[in-house]
């Protein structure tokens, strides 16, 4: 009996059924997911994705609109729409409501939904680390150096990283002040330290030469994922093949987008018009020094890796800070089926 190849059994295929394109759609779709053997770019279908970002478009989502711009996500049949977050935007909110098929999210933020009842779940992690740090004047040597500091904390600081610090290092709440995203008052004080992101308030110090120290929490053990795709479990029920194809075309966003930024960093521009080029390409260094997106397993286990391990301890680190209800079923807040099944090395 003469065995047909992938390709010869799919040009069959088209000419019993080519009347018929959502049957050749699905097959095509199944025979790729399945089986690996036909290539995303025969998919005829093109299935159309929102995703919306945690915040103004910058180096952090370069993945993302390398994906679009790099023509990935075409490759692989979808055709994604990215929509910036930002401050006034509830990303969880339209998630849940419809607006958005994914958002970039943030372990806390998952965990806190999935104990309020909402059926999100997380399925891969763009960042092995969440970029959140302190940043401090040059006389400061480690975190362990804050104790006759002022700490500006913003609001969400204190429901996420604030309560790991004080207990890592017994700080306390009459020290810290409310951080406002204005760096005037660590310009002004020698005695300021300040909450920051290592490219944002770390490059608006360098442009205004003042000395400081960058200290990412990630480094003394502070546990999240960060810039995570989270979706309703719905999604992940009715559309698998969407999101498999979505997290991986993601991953091979930012391998691209880590190798050649010129193409996001043009959509990114265009989506925020504020962003500069300088800016950009001192995030992309930044991204690469603290190997955000290809540290900790990603290394091992490719772009996107979670495990049950940094899930656990981040549960285990939010049920401490009584920042979450030890019966919250934390396995419910992340899958590891689709990103493991990704496998894009660094």
């Amino acid at each position: 009996m003469r065995v047909l190849s992938p390709l010869h059994l799919l040009s069959r295929v088209f000419r019993l059924f080519g009347s018929h394109r959502s049957f050749v759609a699905r097959s095509v779709s199944a025979v790729t997911l399945t089986g690996g053997l036909i290539a995303a770019p025969f998919a005829h279908a093109t299935d159309h994705v929102t995703l919306l970002t945690n915040w103004y478009a910058q180096a952090e989502h370069g993945g993302f609109y390398q994906a679009v711009a790099a023509g990935i996500y075409q490759k692989y049949g979808l055709d994604v729409t990215i929509k910036m977050g930002g401050p006034q935007v509830n990303g969880m909110q339209l998630l849940a409501g419809g607006q958005a098929d994914f958002m970039l999210g943030y372990d806390f933020q998952t965990l806190s939904s999935v104990e309020a009842g909402i059926p999100v779940t997380t399925v891969a992690a763009a960042f092995q680390y969440d970029p959140q740090g302190i940043l401090t004047h040059a006389d400061v040597s480690s975190l362990a150096g804050l104790k006759d500091k002022t700490i500006l904390v913003a609001g969400s600081g204190r429901t996420s990283w604030w309560p790991w610090l004080k207990a890592k290092y017994g700080y306390a709440d009459a020290q810290s002040r409310p951080y406002t995203f204005n760096l005037q008052p660590f310009f002004a004080d020698p005695n300021v330290a300040m909450q920051a992101y290592p490219s944002s308030e770390t490059y608006q110090a360098e442009q205004a030469h003042v000395p400081a120290h960058f200290f990412l929490f990630a480094d003394d053990g502070y546990p999240p994922y960060n810039t995570t795709i989270v979706t309703m479990r719905d999604t992940l029920k009715n559309k698998p093949d969407v999101v498999a194809r979505f997290v991986k075309a993601s991953m091979e966003g930012w391998k691209s987008y880590l190798n050649d930024p010129a193409p996001g960093n043009a959509l990114i521009k265009k989506d925020n018009p504020q962003m500069t080029d300088a800016q950009l390409a001192y995030g992309v260094a930044q991204l690469k020094k603290l190997k955000l997106v290809t540290g900790g397993d990603a290394a091992a286990l490719g772009i996107g890796a979670m495990t049950d391990a940094r899930w656990k301890k981040t549960f285990e680190y939010m049920v401490g800070a009584k920042l979450l209800k030890p019966a919250t079923d934390y396995h419910s807040a992340y899958t590891l089926q689709f990103i493991q099944n990704a496998k894009v090395m660094p």
